[in-house]
């Protein structure tokens, strides 16, 4: 246990500070925010490549002779579609078909599977588990402690590793993994990332972290590698609008209100939370998470109201000025008549309206 008082350190929080990273309490941790710039870090992860220290998330392990239906029951994908080395992205989802959290599950083979969940959510993700668990012969360990984890990613993520593994990386697809070695250390190497890039993410034990993390530094620094704090894990992000809990999805958020449908399968059969989000999809939803940006200089900050004909219709969950592209944009929950692309509206921006469209979400995509 800790208090805010005593943030826990990652096993990397030396290698930051010997950056001159700027180091801030998130989540319980003490994490660093930046090193060179947010933007910087940004633009190297699009153009070239970035080193994130993302051990502050939790991990579980899943495992017994009903971890299969027990997941199937607690989450909105299909945990049954999955094979030993693959991995999707899921939620935990409440009776009411909104977000206890949202997770991925890596399927280790075996009846095994380990559960990656946010920093901030992984004690009460854990209560969750452990009280829906009393039904099925699963055990759920807390395995956070014992595990460190990295995110390289960019276009030259690839390079970047290569010499550092004897995984075959052109065998590892989006969302696949394998159990390999990463600079002479067991790890999970996942072709998984937050950024919108092409990279990989590496799950390794606490101990082998500072080695691993000054092995790809070295190997990366002829293709330009920065390290990336959490102010540029965020925009990149939503560039390529990915949810962020507590922003953009929570206990108050359905799943396909948040526009994440694509991981509800119904045809799976029970889930917690079906039955509502079974009659939400023949009913339609009455909101729905829209991109949009800023027609003016203004930046639109979350908590932000929205308004339309002067009324408040919703409210921004996230916004910044986007390095890459270039513009300032945001997310927000806006009635369903509110979020065709083209629908204008307005940013309370301080004491200031300001006008902002809905767009085509991502974003960012990268072009291969």
């Amino acid at each position: 246990m800790h208090s805010e008082d005593s943030p826990l350190k990652t096993p990397l929080h030396d290698e930051h500070v010997a950056l001159s990273a700027r180091m801030v309490d998130f989540a319980g941790w003490r994490m660093p925010v930046q090193y060179a710039g947010v933007i910087q870090e940004h633009l190297a992860v699009r153009e070239r490549v970035g080193l994130f220290d993302v051990s502050h998330m939790g991990e579980a392990r899943v495992h017994g002779p009903q971890a299969l239906d027990f997941l199937q029951h607690v989450t909105c994908n299909n945990v049954a579609k999955l094979q030993q080395g693959r991995a999707h992205y899921t939620a935990l989802t409440t009776p009411e078909g909104t977000f206890v959290d949202d997770l991925l599950i890596y399927d280790l083979g075996r009846g095994e599977y380990l559960l990656v969940l946010n920093a901030g959510n992984t004690p009460k993700d854990l209560a969750w588990l452990a009280k829906h668990s009393a039904n099925f012969d699963v055990t759920v360990d807390d395995q956070s402690s014992a595990w460190a984890q990295m995110a390289l990613q960019g276009p030259q993520a690839t390079r970047t590793i290569s010499g550092l593994t004897a995984q075959a990386l052109d065998e590892l697809k989006y969302y696949h993994f394998a159990q390999t070695e990463v600079a002479g250390h067991s790890c999970i190497l996942s072709r998984t990332g937050y950024t919108g890039e092409d990279g990989f993410e590496v799950y390794c034990p606490s101990e082998s972290a500072r080695e691993i993390w000054r092995a790809l530094m070295q190997s990366g620094g002829p293709h330009g590698i920065e390290a990336v704090g959490l102010g540029a894990r965020d925009t990149l992000r939503l560039e390529a609008c990915m949810a962020l809990y507590g922003n953009d999805i929570d206990d108050t958020t359905t799943v396909l209100e948040a526009n994440l449908g694509w991981i509800v399968k119904f045809k799976k059969g029970e889930f917690v939370g079906r039955d509502v989000l079974l009659q939400q999809k023949k009913n339609g939803v009455e909101r729905r998470l829209i991109g949009f940006e800023m027609q003016g200089r203004a930046i639109a900050r979350q908590g932000y109201e929205a308004l339309h004909d002067g009324q408040v219709v919703g409210r921004v969950t996230s916004g910044c000025p986007a390095p890459y592209v270039k513009k300032n944009v945001g997310l927000a929950y806006l009635p369903i008549g509110l979020t065709e692309p083209g629908t204008e509206f307005q940013v309370q921006v301080r004491k200031r309206t300001e006008s902002a469209v809905v767009v085509p979400t991502p974003f960012y995509k990268r072009s291969a």
